[in-house]
């Protein structure tokens, strides 16, 4: 299980018991031709979409490090057969985005405008932060080079596959500036760390590389999310679902924002507040991995 421990001003570090964090296993079928390479729970690892058309192919996510992002194009090749690919990301961070130096060459890459943005203003402090946290997690990182896309986008970009069609659409600012939804056929929704199955959700608030995180904003987006009304949800971590792991996510941000509104009326200094709210939700959520997270999204909303 992934541990994170945090200083006053965060700086994350990961348990060295954890697994490398390595894509692995074969691409599953969770829609007519949507697979996900699963996560398996592992830290620091996505679940990787490949969208399947009869003209082209999408990956959506390549893992962290040139080793995980050649090995994502390797499984996309062998699903497709010589189509041609592209390449778009959910956000920047490195265990989604920084493989993308696998695919320059061989695939089509389409970010949006905000995530090439932030890429540029945070891609190289990040390299530094995850190379701290861990031995595993720096070996991923040996050799990574950033990327720039190919094609660039703002709002939305709709890419036909052939018989199937793929809707980027930016949503950020709210776990990133240039968070990404992509919406298969108007049914299956990659919603990148936006949402998380059994986990307490992703609060990167880690001065000085990144304050942007826009956690009521985050809620609004769940909302527009949840107005899609998708039959197949892939989050940025944790199993494949349908629309609950939406309303999941949302009620707990719900539930933070609200309590810590009442305990900051009420004059409680912010690193009591999280201890309170931190010790409510992991009963209330009591299922869920990585209670770590929900102080720093106390903080969040204290700010």
């Amino acid at each position: 299980m992934l541990r994170l421990e945090f200083a006053m001003c965060p700086s994350p570090t990961v348990s060295e018991q954890a697994p490398p964090p390595r894509v692995q296993g074969e691409p599953v079928e969770v829609a007519p031709g949507v697979f996900v390479i699963a996560d398996r729970r592992v830290p620091i690892v996505p679940n990787v979409g490949i969208v399947l058309g009869a003209d082209a192919a999408l990956v959506i996510d390549t893992g962290i490090g040139p080793r995980n992002g050649a090995y994502v194009l390797e499984q996309a090749k062998r699903l497709t057969e010589d189509r041609p690919l592209y390449l778009t990301l959910t956000h920047f961070h490195p265990e989604h985005g920084f493989g993308a130096q696998a695919f320059k060459g061989e695939a089509t890459i389409v970010y949006n405008r905000a995530q090439r943005d932030e890429l540029h203003r945070k891609g190289a402090g990040y390299v530094e932060m995850f190379r701290g946290l861990s031995p595993a997690v720096a070996a991923e990182l040996e050799g990574v080079r950033l990327v720039d896309p190919d094609v660039v986008y703002t709002g939305e970009a709709e890419i036909d596959l052939g018989g199937r069609t793929a809707l980027l659409r930016e949503v950020g600012p709210a776990h990133t500036v240039g968070d990404q939804v992509v919406l298969v056929d108007g049914r299956t929704l990659f919603g990148g760390d936006l949402l998380e199955t059994r986990m307490f959700p992703i609060t990167p608030f880690f001065p000085p590389h990144d304050t942007d995180v826009d956690a009521g904003r985050w809620i609004d987006v769940l909302d527009d999310l949840l107005a899609l009304d998708p039959e197949v949800v892939v989050p940025g971590h944790g199993e494949v679902g349908g629309a609950g792991i939406v309303k999941d996510v949302r009620g707990y941000l719900d539930h933070v924002r609200a309590e810590t509104a009442r305990l900051r009326a009420s004059g409680v200094p912010v690193e009591e507040a999280a201890e309170t709210i931190g010790a409510d939700a992991r009963a209330r959520w009591d299922t869920w991995d990585h209670g770590e997270w929900i102080g720093l999204a106390v903080r969040v909303f204290y700010g």
